[in-house]
């Protein structure tokens, strides 16, 4: 029964990092085509001020701390800590 839980449990967990995974994906997907884009408008409208390169980094810093999350960097003090919550209960 308690297996089963588990099993439950591990399975929606799973599903979750699926979709967060995905949606990271998405957004790099989008930053690569986008920024050249605005790059793009800016070199045939004014090359002399580069704004592009604000976005650029703006969203570039934005998608890496994104990544971070995502792929377990930062999240591993939440994970850790809820298991220790769960032990605690056990107990």
């Amino acid at each position: 029964m308690e297996y089963d839980h588990f099993e439950e449990d591990s399975y929606i967990k799973a599903k979750q990092k699926v979709k967060k995974i995905k949606r990271f994906y998405g957004h790099l997907i989008s930053y690569i085509f986008v920024i050249p884009f605005l790059a793009f408008i800016n070199y045939s409208t004014f090359w002399g001020f580069q704004w592009f390169w604000f976005p650029a980094f703006g969203w570039g810093l934005g998608l890496v701390i994104h990544a971070f999350m995502v792929f377990g960097y930062i999240n591993d003090w939440e994970d850790k800590k809820i298991r220790e919550i769960m032990e605690k209960d056990k107990l």
